[in-house]
């Protein structure tokens, strides 16, 4: 059996649109206005996507079953699983004492609030995500910035506001890659372009973080390592990306980021130590912990990046990929077909089913805690009791999970995700623009910038060929602009609230990062403007690595 996509069933754009566009406006109504669970949110919004991929889009049940069925399965093998090891680590260091001297030696580098910031959600934050993504880095950094002493709510907004300028490289490069498999264009030239739109990004995002959590006074009076963070960041990420290859773009800059800031804040201070007001003062630095003992404390975070980044490396990962499996989705595997304009031409979309149990991150995160146990002092047993009740704890930010995944699923095989993307490509000259956003809303439909490009690079490419634009700026631009979809999108709200502890809010939070996210992307369209209208000179063509 297959099946056709089809783009406008009641043969009228506006409505056509507009109906598919009920699920996502409805599960923000719910989160944000009516302000009910998420995992209710979802829930609700899952099933009313169903109905209308069935009753309006006529999407055959067969097939809709095996599009719920591919989310379900992928939404507990890439994202939650990652989110549970993630904090079953963290809860590790809690229980055994040892998070109060992490937190003593991040207090030893600085304990300025501003700058703890830019050295976790960002710089830590990037390497997670250059390494794995998938929820880890909101996951962990949050984690670690509520056992320091953050403000659990004000902790999630920070790490989703951080966690977008890596994300077009996350995954050690995967969104590049799935930009180059959808739409034929080069590797070089993509990461290239991408990494000549986004450190313009990283450089004032520094500010707009430390903006976020206080006054324009305090902001600016750490300035210097503001500056720092994003000029160190933004130059490793244009230089690699450009000359190097697009797989550790993330990893090599957040390291380096991190490296420079924790020289730079040894040798300057700012005049006056932020803290939030009402926090206790800071206690004088007794200096009562080891190298040895610090070092011991911060092993299971040390461990977890260095397994991700490890599952990363391509000869390893090959090898972990050998003992995954890739079984074709009942009814769902090329059943789907998408036609013009949407794809150049007509094809089948597959579907797979791709366990790979000892491949995911969430895998490397596991055993990173599983080995980290014992070498903290814990038994087995207790061990294996923290994660359980990790478990337990997180068992409604799972099913939230599962069921946001599966609606983003049915949207895209369905074809309602599509029916959105095109009314984006009405925009003529301001196409350069609203192809950016049009990225934006595929990251904030599908979870991932891959995603995003996956499901709308192709159409980006045949509306920039029809235009006369760069098909080059344009598939780049919806990868630059989906990095900043990445904070609003309901996994991301999800797994944040999860990782600090804040269940319930996640409608507060959406309302909270939605005027950050729409900001941000509008620039990341106005620097894609400028290099349509002024900097086409500078848009690759034909690169290779390493010219």
């Amino acid at each position: 059996m297959t099946w056709t996509q089809n783009y406008d069933p009641f043969s009228n754009a506006v409505l056509s649109t507009l109906t598919a566009s009920i699920p996502v406006v409805l599960l923000f109504v719910l989160l944000a206005a009516v302000k009910i669970h998420a995992h209710t949110a979802a829930v609700v919004a899952f099933g009313v996507a169903i109905v209308l991929a069935a009753f309006v889009f006529g999407m055959p049940w067969p097939i809709l079953a095996g599009a719920v069925a591919h989310g379900l399965v992928y939404a507990v093998v890439r994202i939650a699983w990652t989110l549970l090891c993630a904090v079953f680590v963290y809860e590790l260091t809690v229980e055994t004492g040892h998070f109060e001297i992490i937190k003593e030696s991040i207090g030893s580098v600085t304990a300025d609030r501003r700058l703890q910031v830019l050295l976790i959600a960002f710089a830590f934050g990037a390497v997670l995500e250059g390494a794995g993504g998938g929820g880890a880095p909101v996951a962990i950094a949050g984690a670690m910035m509520v056992g320091l002493g953050f403000n659990p709510f004000d902790a999630a907004v920070l790490c989703l506001i951080a966690n977008t300028s890596p994300v077009a490289y996350g995954g050690v490069g995967n969104p590049i890659r799935a930009l180059v498999a959808v739409t034929g264009l080069p590797d070089a030239d993509l990461s290239a372009m991408v990494g000549r739109i986004l450190p313009f990004t990283a450089l004032i995002l520094p500010f707009w973080l430390i903006r976020s959590m206080t006054s324009w006074r305090n902001t600016f009076a750490v300035w210097p390592g503001l500056l720092m963070c994003g000029a160190v960041f933004a130059c490793v990420q244009f230089y690699w990306s450009n000359f190097q290859d697009s797989a550790l773009v993330d990893i090599i800059g957040g390291m380096a980021t991190l490296v420079a800031l924790t020289i730079f804040f040894r040798m300057w201070k700012p005049a006056e130590l932020w803290r939030y007001p009402g926090e206790a003062a800071v206690k004088a630095r007794t200096g009562k912990y080891t190298v040895g003992q610090v070092l011991h404390a911060w092993l299971p975070f040390l461990l977890l990046a260095a397994l991700v980044i490890l599952w990363g490396v391509p000869s390893v990962k090959k090898i972990l990929d050998s003992t995954s499996f890739a079984i074709p989705v009942p009814s769902l595997h090329n059943a789907v077909v998408r036609i013009p304009p949407v794809v150049a031409k007509t094809q089948m979309e597959p579907a797979v089913f791709d366990l790979a149990w000892l491949a995911a991150i969430g895998t490397a995160t596991f055993l990173a805690g599983i080995i980290s146990g014992p070498l903290l002092g814990l038994s087995i047993s207790r061990t294996f009791g923290i994660f359980f009740r990790t478990c337990y704890r997180m068992r409604f930010s799972m099913l939230a999970i599962m069921a946001m995944l599966g609606l983003g699923f049915v949207t895209r095989y369905s074809g309602m995700d599509a029916v959105m993307g095109l009314a984006m490509t009405h925009t003529g000259s301001l196409f350069p623009f609203f192809g950016t956003m049009l990225g934006w809303l595929g990251v904030a439909l599908t979870g991932t910038d891959a995603g995003s490009n996956a499901l709308f690079g192709s159409l980006q490419v045949i509306t920039a060929n029809n235009l006369g634009i760069s098909p080059v700026l344009m598939a780049s631009a919806n990868s630059a602009g989906g990095v900043m979809g990445k904070m609003i999108d309901a996994q991301s709200i999800i797994v944040a609230c999860a990782a600090v502890g804040e269940e319930g809010r996640e409608g507060d939070l959406f309302r909270k990062v939605l005027p950050h996210s729409i900001a941000l992307a509008a620039i990341v369209g106005l620097i894609v403007w400028a290099f349509a209208v002024w900097g086409q000179a500078l848009i690759p063509n034909g690169r290779v690595w390493g010219q």
